[in-house]
């Protein structure tokens, strides 16, 4: 089920954020970003639709995922 990102705390839109930028492990190369530039990043995609935050009721949890990979 998708979340509306926009219905959240902001607060709670941070944490689910920050979470999800930890967890990732992504490398971003060379010059490594800092954890507020990536949590800016998602946001910034959030805000452009092309990610979403997505509800798991098998799992549990919330994810986020590319706007095209969901089957809602």
């Amino acid at each position: 089920m998708m979340i509306p990102w926009q219905d959240l705390a902001p607060e709670t839109l941070d944490s689910l954020i920050e979470s999800f930028v930890l967890r990732e492990g992504t490398d971003y190369g060379e010059h490594e970003r800092s954890l507020e530039q990536k949590v800016a990043d998602v946001k910034r995609q959030l805000q452009n639709g092309e990610i979403l935050l997505v509800w798991s009721e098998l799992h549990e949890t919330v994810n986020i995922m590319p706007r095209n990979q969901f089957r809602g």
